[in-house]
């Protein structure tokens, strides 16, 4: 029996170029970013990784695990009640998403989103960013659903999209001794929220270095919730703005707003944004997060929309003519004077059609969206593999099962390419907010009703599927011959990868998982919706 997803959000669902396009120190196990590097592929070389584990029960009277009670565990931290974030790992430190509740420091009470940092060794928290929430309510920012963002981490700074439609620029090591390093140094009102008293700091605090707020300076309408796993290029910062629909799910109050913009990670700066009308084109929200790579010699940047389209920009930034356009969405197209300076557009390389032939229209008439054979968004995050693309479309969980579709995208085209772009799409696929897992000739895929599904990566043809018995948010993990994948009856599911279907074994973790396991180091991390687990491989 499948449970049904209730809360309206979604996280979204998250090799060797990842050193060349950023200036990460990062350790060469480490997992710093979602999908691990720029091409969002979720494959792993780690080794030794777990085929079971005992979470543990909790101790009486306590919401806190009993370690004496887990095998194969080295260390088990509280995150909150709901937890959509996935995690990453970087020097030494492990971040996650998730809410308040219950508080990890007593000056915080109510419903926040926070970001917790954890000592990677041990699994003691080092410090939290705590983000207020909207007073538009859950409109924008869903309640007690905390922050649903992956961070990126580059070298010792934290880049994160908040619930509250914003970038932060954070210090890996936060207040450490009380210090604040700026130039950010409001962080005592900050985390009170707008017209209330200042909570004052410590070292278990955020130290915020710069903020971009999207709804403030681009009018970007968030959809329930904010979600985007920053993707950093050289000295380019690449964000989703979650810009959709309102509460009618027909309205779209920002329809010039951008759906995906560049900043300065130094500055945090605006320095580009698209103009390819997806926002116009959007049936719910923008919540697909960008993935870099170079194919056919060309860099690019793929973006899935809430338009059910798939894009390619040109990282490279032109400087912006005297017919540029503001980034202020409310000025329209128009050049006014006295308005902000030109910002320059993201070029746009090419254009997919992510929905196979008859789902937008059949018969000579437009197929209603949401319908069970209709179109759907790109909500997974496109994975850069071989030379190819690989994406799944999909529908916000609430809207539940339907037909879905798998592609497999040439991008060394020009323009529309949705034809001559085509390499396969697999139609047997339902409805998925998943990123796919690529390796061996192989594609790993999940969707929403619990199948997941593995197929030739040159055909689309299917090798094997495998039913989890639970729906699925998050994403396969192939590492060490095994594919890993959680569902939200709270199955983490081991199966073998390759072309033999091999069920390995389940781990029973008695509470819904909403994230992607991920391995950093020779330990792999899952998050439930309450505690983030850090499992030894079965060799210790």
């Amino acid at each position: 029996m499948r449970n049904t997803p209730t809360v309206r959000t979604l996280l979204p669902v998250l090799g060797a170029c990842a050193l060349a396009v950023g200036a990460s120190i990062a350790l060469a196990g480490d997992w710093p970013t979602w999908g691990h590097d720029p091409s969002r592929n979720m494959v792993s070389d780690e080794k030794s990784l777990p085929i079971s584990a005992e979470p543990g029960s909790v101790k009486d009277g306590t919401d806190q695990i009993d370690s004496a009670t887990t095998k194969n565990v080295k260390w088990v931290a509280r995150l909150g009640s709901a937890s959509y974030g996935n995690p990453t790992v970087a020097g030494g430190r492990v971040y996650v998403g998730s809410n308040n509740t219950p508080p990890h420091d007593p000056k915080y009470k109510g419903d926040y989103g926070t970001l917790l940092c954890f000592d990677e060794k041990t699994g003691s928290l080092l410090w939290q960013l705590v983000v207020p929430k909207l007073a538009s309510g859950k409109a924008n920012d869903y309640e007690n659903t905390g922050l649903c963002s992956s961070p990126t981490i580059d070298g010792d700074r934290v880049y994160v999209v908040t619930n509250r439609c914003e970038v932060l620029c954070l210090d890996a090591h936060g207040q450490a001794g009380g210090q604040n390093r700026g130039p950010f140094t409001d962080e005592a009102q900050y985390t009170a929220g707008p017209g209330k008293p200042p909570i004052a700091q410590g070292p278990g605090d955020a130290d915020i270095l710069w903020r971009y707020d999207m709804r403030e300076e681009l009018g970007a309408f968030p959809r329930n919730m904010t979600s985007s796993a920053i993707l950093v290029v050289g000295d380019k910062l690449f964000v989703t703005t979650s810009n959709g629909v309102d509460w009618t799910n027909k309205h779209l109050p920002a329809p010039d707003a951008p759906a995906l913009i560049c900043l300065d990670k130094k500055s945090g700066n605006l320095l580009a944004v698209e103009r390819s009308g997806i926002s116009r084109r959007t049936w719910v929200c923008n919540w697909s997060s960008p993935a870099y790579g170079v194919i056919g010699g060309k860099p690019m940047i793929v973006f899935g929309g809430g338009d059910g389209y798939c894009y390619g920009f040109d990282p490279a930034i032109e400087a912006p003519s005297a017919s540029t356009p503001p980034a202020t969405p409310a000025q329209g197209n128009a050049v006014i004077p006295g308005a902000p300076p030109p910002v320059p557009t993201l070029k746009e390389l090419w254009r997919f059609d992510c929905n196979p032939p008859g789902r937008r229209e059949k018969d000579g008439k437009p197929v209603k969206y949401g319908s069970q054979e209709g179109p759907s968004d790109v909500i997974a995050t496109p994975v850069i593999a071989g030379g190819r693309l690989y994406v799944a479309i999909g529908q916000e969980p609430e809207q539940g099962e339907g037909a879905g579709a798998m592609n497999c995208i040439d991008p060394t085209k020009a323009g529309d390419i949705s034809q001559t772009g085509r390499v396969w799409v697999n139609e047997k696929i339902g409805r998925s907010v998943s990123t796919a897992s690529v390796a061996d000739g192989l594609v790993y895929v999940a969707e929403l009703s619990g199948f997941v599904h593995c197929l030739d990566a040159s055909t689309g043809e299917e090798v094997w599927k495998h039913d989890t018995e639970g729906h699925i948010w998050g994403s396969t993990l192939v590492a060490d011959g095994k594919v890993y994948i959680a569902n939200e009856n709270g199955i983490l599911t081991i199966l073998a990868s390759g072309r033999e279907k091999k069920a390995l074994g389940t781990i029973d973790f008695k509470d819904a998982m909403y994230a992607t396991p991920v391995v950093a180091n020779g330990v792999m991390y899952v998050a439930t919706a309450n505690n983030l687990f850090a499992i030894a491989g079965s060799a210790k």
